[in-house]
Protein backbone atom coordinates (compact mmCIF):
# COMPACT_ATOMS: atom_id res chain seq x y z
CA UNK A 1 0.00 0.00 0.00
CA UNK A 2 2.96 2.12 1.14
CA UNK A 3 4.70 1.74 -2.68
CA UNK A 4 0.90 2.87 -3.95
CA UNK A 5 0.77 5.79 -1.68
CA UNK A 6 4.35 7.26 -2.70
CA UNK A 7 3.26 6.56 -6.75
CA UNK A 8 0.18 8.64 -6.09
CA UNK A 9 2.47 11.43 -4.85
CA UNK A 10 5.15 11.36 -7.55
CA UNK A 11 2.61 11.19 -10.46
CA UNK A 12 0.33 14.12 -8.78
CA UNK A 13 2.65 15.70 -6.15
CA UNK A 14 1.17 18.30 -3.39
CA UNK A 15 -2.53 17.67 -4.92
CA UNK A 16 -1.69 14.26 -3.90
CA UNK A 17 -0.66 15.09 -0.49
CA UNK A 18 -3.21 17.30 -0.07
CA UNK A 19 -6.43 14.75 -0.56
CA UNK A 20 -4.22 12.13 1.26
CA UNK A 21 -4.42 13.67 4.33
CA UNK A 22 -7.78 14.77 4.31
CA UNK A 23 -8.66 11.58 3.59
CA UNK A 24 -6.66 10.36 6.28
CA UNK A 25 -8.19 12.47 9.03
CA UNK A 26 -11.76 11.45 8.25
CA UNK A 27 -10.57 7.58 8.78
CA UNK A 28 -9.67 6.62 5.75
CA UNK A 29 -6.87 3.69 6.45
CA UNK A 30 -3.25 6.13 5.57
CA UNK A 31 -0.65 6.12 7.65
CA UNK A 32 -0.14 10.05 7.69
CA UNK A 33 2.94 9.65 10.40
CA UNK A 34 4.77 7.86 7.94
CA UNK A 35 3.33 9.36 4.61
CA UNK A 36 4.58 13.23 6.11
CA UNK A 37 8.22 12.13 7.40
CA UNK A 38 8.28 10.21 4.08
CA UNK A 39 7.47 13.48 2.23
CA UNK A 40 10.04 15.40 4.75
CA UNK A 41 12.51 12.95 3.12
CA UNK A 42 11.78 14.63 -0.22
CA UNK A 43 11.98 18.41 1.18
CA UNK A 44 16.09 17.45 1.58
CA UNK A 45 18.20 19.57 -0.58
CA UNK A 46 17.76 18.09 -3.79
CA UNK A 47 14.60 16.49 -3.09
CA UNK A 48 11.28 17.13 -5.61
CA UNK A 49 9.77 19.19 -2.57
CA UNK A 50 9.97 22.49 -0.89
CA UNK A 51 9.84 22.31 2.71
CA UNK A 52 7.45 25.12 3.64
CA UNK A 53 4.79 25.02 0.55
CA UNK A 54 5.22 20.94 1.85
CA UNK A 55 4.08 22.00 5.26
CA UNK A 56 1.36 24.20 3.87
CA UNK A 57 -0.25 21.95 1.99
CA UNK A 58 -0.15 18.87 4.28
CA UNK A 59 -1.76 21.49 6.90
CA UNK A 60 -4.26 22.58 4.92
CA UNK A 61 -5.59 18.53 3.92
CA UNK A 62 -5.42 17.75 7.96
CA UNK A 63 -7.57 21.22 8.70
CA UNK A 64 -10.00 19.96 6.02
CA UNK A 65 -10.40 16.49 7.20
CA UNK A 66 -10.90 18.01 10.80
CA UNK A 67 -13.95 20.18 9.35
CA UNK A 68 -15.46 18.18 7.56
CA UNK A 69 -15.36 15.36 10.25
CA UNK A 70 -16.87 18.05 12.65
CA UNK A 71 -19.93 18.98 10.47
CA UNK A 72 -20.49 15.15 9.96
CA UNK A 73 -20.53 14.87 13.70
CA UNK A 74 -22.69 18.01 14.12
CA UNK A 75 -25.18 17.56 11.93
CA UNK A 76 -25.47 13.39 12.13
CA UNK A 77 -24.83 12.50 15.05
CA UNK A 78 -23.44 9.40 16.76
CA UNK A 79 -25.81 6.97 15.29
CA UNK A 80 -24.60 7.48 12.23
CA UNK A 81 -20.91 6.86 13.13
CA UNK A 82 -21.93 3.39 14.76
CA UNK A 83 -23.64 2.28 11.49
CA UNK A 84 -21.19 3.47 9.47
CA UNK A 85 -18.50 4.16 10.89
CA UNK A 86 -17.25 0.58 10.33
CA UNK A 87 -16.00 1.62 6.86
CA UNK A 88 -13.44 4.18 8.14
CA UNK A 89 -12.10 1.99 10.67
CA UNK A 90 -14.44 3.79 13.57
CA UNK A 91 -15.37 0.66 15.40
CA UNK A 92 -17.45 0.73 18.25
CA UNK A 93 -14.44 0.15 20.02
CA UNK A 94 -12.36 3.31 19.03
CA UNK A 95 -15.53 5.39 19.51
CA UNK A 96 -16.21 4.73 22.94
CA UNK A 97 -12.75 5.04 23.58
CA UNK A 98 -12.64 8.03 22.20
CA UNK A 99 -15.70 9.42 23.75
CA UNK A 100 -14.08 8.46 27.28
CA UNK A 101 -11.37 10.48 26.18
CA UNK A 102 -13.59 13.45 25.48
CA UNK A 103 -15.22 13.37 28.40
CA UNK A 104 -12.00 13.29 30.67
CA UNK A 105 -9.79 15.61 29.11
CA UNK A 106 -12.19 17.89 26.89
CA UNK A 107 -10.67 19.79 23.50
CA UNK A 108 -7.12 18.76 24.87
CA UNK A 109 -8.18 15.77 23.30
CA UNK A 110 -8.07 17.06 20.14
CA UNK A 111 -5.05 18.67 20.36
CA UNK A 112 -2.77 15.90 21.21
CA UNK A 113 -5.11 13.23 19.83
CA UNK A 114 -3.35 13.54 16.93
CA UNK A 115 -0.48 12.02 18.04
CA UNK A 116 -2.31 8.98 19.70
CA UNK A 117 -3.06 6.50 16.45
CA UNK A 118 -6.83 5.28 16.51
CA UNK A 119 -8.14 8.46 18.75
CA UNK A 120 -7.31 11.36 16.51
CA UNK A 121 -9.87 9.90 13.82
CA UNK A 122 -12.86 10.21 16.40
CA UNK A 123 -11.91 13.25 18.43
CA UNK A 124 -13.80 15.68 15.17
CA UNK A 125 -16.23 13.15 14.87
CA UNK A 126 -16.93 13.78 18.83
CA UNK A 127 -16.78 17.22 18.82
CA UNK A 128 -19.12 18.18 16.21
CA UNK A 129 -21.58 15.30 18.19
CA UNK A 130 -20.93 16.86 21.50
CA UNK A 131 -21.67 20.74 20.13
CA UNK A 132 -18.53 22.02 21.05
CA UNK A 133 -18.62 25.56 20.00
CA UNK A 134 -16.71 25.93 16.20
CA UNK A 135 -14.31 28.76 16.98
CA UNK A 136 -13.26 26.85 19.86
CA UNK A 137 -12.52 23.03 18.01
CA UNK A 138 -10.93 24.98 15.58
CA UNK A 139 -8.60 27.25 18.36
CA UNK A 140 -7.48 23.52 19.39
CA UNK A 141 -7.66 21.34 16.18
CA UNK A 142 -5.57 23.70 14.51
CA UNK A 143 -2.55 24.50 16.77
CA UNK A 144 -2.37 20.43 17.32
CA UNK A 145 -2.49 19.92 13.51
CA UNK A 146 0.12 22.32 12.97
CA UNK A 147 2.28 20.83 16.03
CA UNK A 148 1.84 17.54 14.68
CA UNK A 149 2.49 18.36 10.73
CA UNK A 150 5.80 20.33 11.35
CA UNK A 151 6.86 17.23 14.29
CA UNK A 152 6.33 14.30 11.08
CA UNK A 153 7.68 16.31 8.61
CA UNK A 154 11.00 17.81 10.11
CA UNK A 155 11.54 14.49 11.47
CA UNK A 156 11.58 13.31 7.73
CA UNK A 157 13.28 16.61 6.68
CA UNK A 158 16.67 15.55 8.55
CA UNK A 159 16.25 11.72 8.65
CA UNK A 160 16.02 11.54 5.63
CA UNK A 161 17.21 8.12 4.36
CA UNK A 162 17.48 6.83 7.54
CA UNK A 163 13.57 7.14 7.85
CA UNK A 164 13.02 3.26 7.61
CA UNK A 165 14.98 2.76 10.41
CA UNK A 166 14.00 5.49 12.38
CA UNK A 167 10.63 4.15 12.32
CA UNK A 168 11.66 1.01 13.78
CA UNK A 169 12.66 2.13 16.42
CA UNK A 170 9.90 4.35 17.39
CA UNK A 171 7.39 1.38 16.91
CA UNK A 172 9.68 -0.82 19.01
CA UNK A 173 10.56 1.58 22.06
CA UNK A 174 7.25 3.58 22.01
CA UNK A 175 4.94 1.98 24.43
CA UNK A 176 8.10 2.05 26.62
CA UNK A 177 8.05 5.39 26.25
CA UNK A 178 4.37 6.64 26.55
CA UNK A 179 4.83 4.02 30.37
CA UNK A 180 7.75 6.15 31.07
CA UNK A 181 6.16 9.80 30.31
CA UNK A 182 2.89 8.31 32.22
CA UNK A 183 4.82 7.75 35.49
CA UNK A 184 6.63 10.96 35.45
CA UNK A 185 3.16 12.51 35.21
CA UNK A 186 1.50 10.77 38.17
CA UNK A 187 4.78 11.23 39.79
CA UNK A 188 4.65 15.56 39.17
CA UNK A 189 0.71 15.88 39.98
CA UNK A 190 1.41 13.53 43.36
CA UNK A 191 4.31 15.57 44.66
CA UNK A 192 1.87 18.88 43.24
CA UNK A 193 -1.12 17.57 45.31
CA UNK A 194 1.51 17.29 48.56
CA UNK A 195 2.95 20.58 48.09
CA UNK A 196 -0.01 22.55 47.93
CA UNK A 197 -1.83 20.38 50.49
CA UNK A 198 1.26 21.65 53.24
CA UNK A 199 0.60 24.68 52.18
CA UNK A 200 -3.14 24.52 52.70
CA UNK A 201 -1.64 23.25 56.52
Amino acid sequence: MKEALYDFIGHYGYIALYLLLSAGIVGVPIPDETLMAFVGSLTAPGGPFEYVPTLMVIYAGTMTGMIVSYIIGHRVGKPFLYRYGKWFKLTPGRIERAEEWFHKYGLWTVFFGYFVPGVRHFTCYLSGVSGVKFYKYMLFAGTGALLWCTTFLTLGHFIGSNLDELFQLIHKYMGMSLIIIAVIAVIAVLVYLRFRKRRAV
